[in-house]
């Protein structure tokens, strides 16, 4: 990806001149608590003009959109790239080599709003960029995203305890929230007057968190296929039957069928299994597994939660979701997530929220035909149907409900 080189500011308040934008000078754009950054003025703050411009990066959102997808386009703006301090290097973005990067979007013709941004899986701070940024500068919103404070494959590796690193995702969420809020008072003379939390999977689950944890600092919420982590329900229990199940089911074994949708796997996301086996089962197995159960030498095919130390369960209780939402809440859902299956993770966390207390915060709209990503589509296109209608429907919902 290419560096980006038009102001950069420096903690320490030093500042390189500004390259000038048009017919007048780029405002350097201060964000409270960086370490770094670097401030430009695009004719386009979407992914139509940022691809050439080099302001983001392609790779990162690769397989998230189906294929013929339209974004909205033409929102000029001031885009500031820049990091947090952290002690981890994964995230290699401009050849910074430094983790806690974000991107804040500022376009020109402000409605007065922030939208800020977690990334799926283990992805970097642009995965969103088509399906959220894209979308809420098309309306207006200033937007913000983080890479969540670590990237890659290495999840375990960044901290001291099992669910350190997950825990860093949260904090990078909070933290760019509140300085993304006074960045955006600065930059427009006043603060947002709506904030939203808005992500997809992992993404999803931050929102979740943020609204449970720190609803002060949001109006409202958003979540597409979300991950949970409950003592009951995570990938530590639905991946490792899928992974034993899918083996025999790849050579006709209609038992290891039957394992796979008693598993909540649902039927008709069959198109999605031997992708899903592997690039996300697998993987997303053994990270999780690595970063919450450390200890475990086995295969991760038998991996089985209940038979593991109680250290196991407690760095499980420090990731938990606990469905005390403070703020309203909007989830989208695939009915053939083959991922974070509906009647596994939606309905879980449906249970949550109402065993809470707070189900009038939460709606949950269902999108038949709906994959985990929208660029599983191309794996059938006469079973999937695209999920980024029902989001942008979503937002708008949200949008509707919060400011009545």
């Amino acid at each position: 990806m290419r560096s980006l080189l038009v102001t950069a500011s420096l903690a320490a308040g030093l500042s390189m001149p500004a390259a000038p934008a048009s017919a007048q000078d780029c405002p350097d754009v201060r964000v409270p608590g960086a370490r770094y950054s670097v401030t430009a003025c695009l004719h386009d703050l979407t992914t139509a003009g940022t691809v050439v411009s080099g302001h983001t990066d392609p790779a990162d959102w690769a397989g998230l959109i189906a294929p013929g997808t339209t974004t909205p386009s033409g929102v000029p703006g001031v885009q500031v790239d820049g990091y947090f301090p952290d002690t981890s290097a994964t995230n290699t973005n401009h050849g910074w080599k430094h983790d806690a990067q974000f991107v804040l979007r500022l376009p020109r013709r402000w409605n007065g709003g922030l939208v800020v941004a977690g990334p799926p899986g283990t992805r970097e701070q642009y995965a969103n960029d088509p399906i959220i940024s894209d979308q809420v500068l098309g309306r207006g919103y200033a937007y913000a995203a983080t890479d969540k404070g670590n990237t890659g494959p290495n999840l375990a590796g960044d901290g001291a305890r099992p669910g350190d690193a997950i825990l860093e995702w949260h904090h990078r969420f909070t933290q760019l929230t509140r300085a993304a809020k006074k960045a955006v008072a600065r930059h427009y003379g006043q603060p947002p007057a709506r904030t939203y939390a808005a992500g997809l999977s992992a993404g999803g689950y931050l929102v979740r968190w943020q609204l449970e944890r720190h609803p002060s600092l949001y109006t409202g919420g958003i979540d597409w296929n979300a991950l949970i982590f409950t003592p009951r329900t995570s990938l530590l229990t639905t991946l490792p039957p899928a992974l034993r199940a899918y083996p025999p089911y790849a050579t006709g074994d209609t038992s290891a069928h039957a394992a796979l949708l008693a598993a909540g796997y649902p039927a008709g996301s069959e198109p999605a299994w031997p992708f899903s086996f592997q690039n996300l089962w697998g993987p997303l197995q053994h990270q999780v597994r690595a970063e919450l159960d450390p200890s475990y030498t086995g295969d991760e095919a038998t991996y089985d939660l209940t038979t593991r130390p109680r250290a196991v369960q407690r760095a499980i209780a420090r990731v938990s979701l606990t469905g005390r939402i403070g703020r309203p809440l909007v989830s989208v859902q695939g009915t053939l997530d083959a991922l974070t299956p509906p009647s596994r993770y939606a309905a879980a966390y449906e249970r949550l929220v109402t065993d809470a207390g707070r189900s009038a915060l939460h709606r949950t709209t269902r999108v038949p035909g709906g994959p985990h990503t929208d660029g599983l589509i191309a794996l059938s296109p006469t079973t999937f149907r695209p999920m980024l209608p029902a989001f942008t429907a979503g937002f708008t919902r949200l949008e509707r409900w919060t400011t009545r």
